[in-house]
């Protein structure tokens, strides 16, 4: 992403209030504009990976639509895990 910029927002007074106050609980009142920043890339995440592979891969085609890939196998995540790390993998 490039450069930032400062913005404002029509929010419910009670709301937002209590948005900071939780944020600044857990992570600092400095820390608001950040938190919502990180939201609003979670919820774009798609865009921000299609752009980036665009800028990646020059002028091939992108898709539009990142679809999740169903493993082919059923697999367990957790035990291949436990096995690496008792080393038995």
């Amino acid at each position: 992403m490039s450069g930032k910029i400062k913005t404002s927002i029509v929010i419910d007074r009670s709301l937002w209030e209590e948005f900071k106050r939780k944020v600044s609980e857990e992570r600092g009142l400095k820390d608001v504009s950040s938190l919502i920043g990180e939201l609003i890339e979670e919820n774009f995440s798609d865009s921000l990976i299609i752009n980036v592979l665009s800028e990646l891969i020059g002028e091939a085609k992108v898709p539009e639509v990142l679809k999740p890939v169903k493993p082919l196998v059923e697999t367990d995540a957790g035990r291949a895990v436990r096995e690496m790390r008792d080393g038995e993998v």
